[in-house]
């Protein structure tokens, strides 16, 4: 039976999922230093409270032997206890805006919003001279609340994941936020840029494909 002293390592547990992405109990129990077992025990209890779910993992290669471990990922109840603010209120407020001023009023506040993205580029940059451009995007989200990391791509390029998304309840409906983040960040890079998977729709990260073309410009500002 769970007890008060287990939620302090149970929420060390799910922010864990929340800053790396979906994980093995394998993973949570090597990065949290903690037993295998401690680590299912609480697992077990996340999945009974509906915080995450267990899902196969993606393959991208040859599958070895044995059946591969399960991945645990944060669900949508799960990431409200991160503090997760836009709710109704936020949802209908977007309602309104498109009721009274329809698609180019949404799209003009999903810019505005994003604009932190363009705004915060250059100086993060000229602060950390020695990161990649997905790098100072990551600094940049983090520093938003998006629990933003990279990932290294074979022969692409790099990833941006996003482990957190504090708009994916409004996105969910009104896409356009994610569609200006998007365009935001292929201007600051001065290349195109693909989103993969997004929070809002169901998956567990937002992850953004930046490939190498044009993102080793140290000059731009």
């Amino acid at each position: 039976m769970a007890t008060e002293t287990d939620q302090p390592t149970r929420q060390r547990v799910a922010r864990s999922i929340l800053v790396n992405g979906p994980s093995t109990a394998a993973a949570l129990a090597e990065r949290l230093e903690l037993t295998p077992a401690a680590v299912r025990r609480h697992l077990d209890q996340l999945l009974a409270e509906g915080a995450v779910d267990a899902r196969d993992p993606r393959t991208d290669g040859v599958r070895g032997r044995g059946r591969p471990a399960k991945v645990f990922a944060l669900t949508e109840r799960g990431r409200d206890a991160f503090d997760q603010q836009y709710d109704d209120l936020a949802t209908e407020a977007m309602r309104f805006l498109a009721e009274t001023g329809g698609e180019d009023a949404v799209r003009a506040f999903a810019e505005r919003r994003a604009s932190f993205i363009e705004r915060r580029f250059p100086e993060v940059r000229a602060a950390h001279p020695d990161a990649s451009p997905a790098q100072v995007l990551a600094m940049v989200f983090s520093d938003e609340g998006y629990a933003a990391a990279v990932r290294e791509l074979p022969v692409v390029g790099e990833q941006l994941c996003q482990q957190h998304c504090p708009v994916s309840h409004v996105a969910h409906e009104f896409p356009q936020l994610c569609e200006a983040e998007t365009e935001a960040i292929g201007r600051v890079l001065g290349t195109h840029v693909q989103r993969l998977a997004t929070i809002a729709h169901g998956d567990g990260v937002c992850t953004t494909c930046i490939p190498d073309a044009g993102i080793n410009k140290k000059e731009q500002v």
